[in-house]
């Protein structure tokens, strides 16, 4: 029997050391090491298997074995790019009680043939205490409260399940590895195993994955790696809406998001985002700016508020929530270098209604919108909404997908809509009177608009 050794290993890089110190030498965090018995790997000689028993070819293959499983949610359709996907294996992460049990129960309730839930963390009892509810009444879905995954994976070889929830993969652990559930060996080996099962049988597997106190996915990043999707359920606790975005997706887009409503009967599908982000916005009120972004094919359209006060310190606060730090002082040196506005002697605040992360460079047109309005106290009409990107020249460059955007908006009662020159040509042809089309080559023609 293979000698087994005695290591420490981080919980943040999966770096090794072979004694522990207060920090990791390879990533530099502190407190991360975690004690870890390894067993050298033996190889097993095992039998040869032909090629032809392990290769197909592509008119081989059966295209009802890739047709995707409705998941009964719109939203979690979209961010899983159309359902999911026999044989896939999806990592779904967020914060303590964001809503992750509640939305996998849920889906569990749609799709169609026997689903197995496995739950390391509750038991039957507190199972169904949630389901009554949720008010979920399937007669096809299976609990299994288990923590060995070699027991799991038994179990969905013989019962063969139309999907798999593993809740949560932190509470795994394989009997083979003499390590504590939750180290990095267990939640790699048990990914791993759940991994062979889920592409050897064609079953998609679903596993809940916690967060570390850096909000990443706890465990090593190589298990991120190993899964086909990757999502983050955010949001705020202390509010009833939460948000699903893919971070890795092999089968479809990483730029969907999905909008949900926590209630007290579970989550609800928000099918109009735009709506609900504008909700609630005042009238006449400087400093607030409204932006059209693209979060993957879904045009969305969100209130920007700025807020500048005369700074009482040598240095001018700067704070944006929702918007990035490094962007926010780019587009604040643009406005002072070429249009004259002194934000040096202002303390500036930047906010994104909403809770949402703008990360599009669309967004930096409303966002210099709002900066003008609040140091100038000066309102921007209600039925105005704005998108482009600022260059360091102060020159508005265009951004893609202008006919969505503006179409959008018109949807949703603005009247007009400022954006760059370059976007003339995709918005030749578009007949939309509903709305007025205002084109801008740089910031100080932004402003001249914005002044009357």
């Amino acid at each position: 029997m293979p000698k087994q050794k005695t290591i420490y290993k981080c919980t943040v890089c999966g770096g090794v050391s072979p004694k522990w110190s207060g920090q990791c030498p390879s990533c530099g965090e502190w407190n991360t090491l975690e004690e870890t018995v390894e067993t050298p790997y033996t190889a097993k000689v095992q039998k040869t298997v032909a090629p032809s028993d392990k290769t197909m070819t592509l008119d081989q293959i059966n295209p009802s074995d890739t047709a995707r499983i409705d998941t009964g949610s719109g939203e979690f359709n979209r961010v899983l790019g159309g359902g999911l996907v026999p044989g896939s294996v999806v990592l779904l992460s967020g914060d303590p009680g964001i809503g992750k049990s509640t939305l996998l129960l849920q889906a569990c309730e749609h799709i169609s043939g026997d689903v197995l839930y496995v739950t390391g963390e509750e038991s039957y009892g507190q199972i169904k205490l949630r389901a009554d509810r949720l008010k979920i009444d399937n007669k096809n879905l299976t609990i299994m409260c288990e923590t060995n995954v070699l027991s799991v994976c038994e179990y969905i070889v013989q019962s063969r399940p139309s999907a798999v929830v593993i809740d949560s993969i932190q509470t795994m652990y394989n009997m083979d590895f003499p390590s504590s559930p939750g180290c990095i060996t267990q939640v790699r080996e048990c990914t791993a195993a759940l991994l062979r099962t889920a592409k050897e049988h064609n079953i998609p597997i679903i596993i809940v994955g916690h967060i570390n106190k850096g909000g990443d996915i706890a465990g090593p990043k190589v298990m991120e790696h190993i899964v086909d999707t990757v999502l983050y359920f955010e949001g705020d606790k202390q509010g009833s809406y939460r948000i699903l975005r893919a971070q890795k997706n092999r089968f479809g887009s990483t730029n969907e998001i999905g909008v949900f409503e926590m209630q007290s009967y579970g989550l609800c599908e928000v099918d109009n985002p735009s709506a609900l982000m504008l909700s609630g916005r005042l009238s006449g009120i400087s400093g607030s700016a409204v932006v059209a972004v693209l979060e993957g094919s879904r045009p969305l359209f969100v209130e920007v508020q700025a807020l500048c006060t005369p700074t009482s310190y040598g240095n001018p606060r700067r704070n944006c929530t929702g918007y990035e730090y490094n962007r926010l002082g780019m587009i604040l040196a643009v406005m002072e270098k070429r249009t004259g506005l002194n934000f040096s002697a202002y303390d500036v605040f930047l906010n994104v209604v909403g809770g949402l992360t703008l990360s599009e460079p669309a967004a930096d047109l409303a966002v210099a919108a709002s900066l003008y309005s609040a140091i100038s106290d000066t309102p921007i009409d209600d039925g105005l909404c704005l998108f482009g990107e600022i260059g360091l020249s102060g020159e508005i460059r265009a951004v893609p997908y202008a006919v969505a955007r503006v179409n959008e908006a018109a949807r949703l009662g603005f009247n007009r809509c400022i954006l760059p020159k370059g976007c003339y040509k995709q918005l030749i042809n578009l007949k939309n009177d509903d709305i007025e089309i205002v084109y801008v080559r740089t910031l100080s023609e932004l402003l001249k608009l914005l002044k009357k």
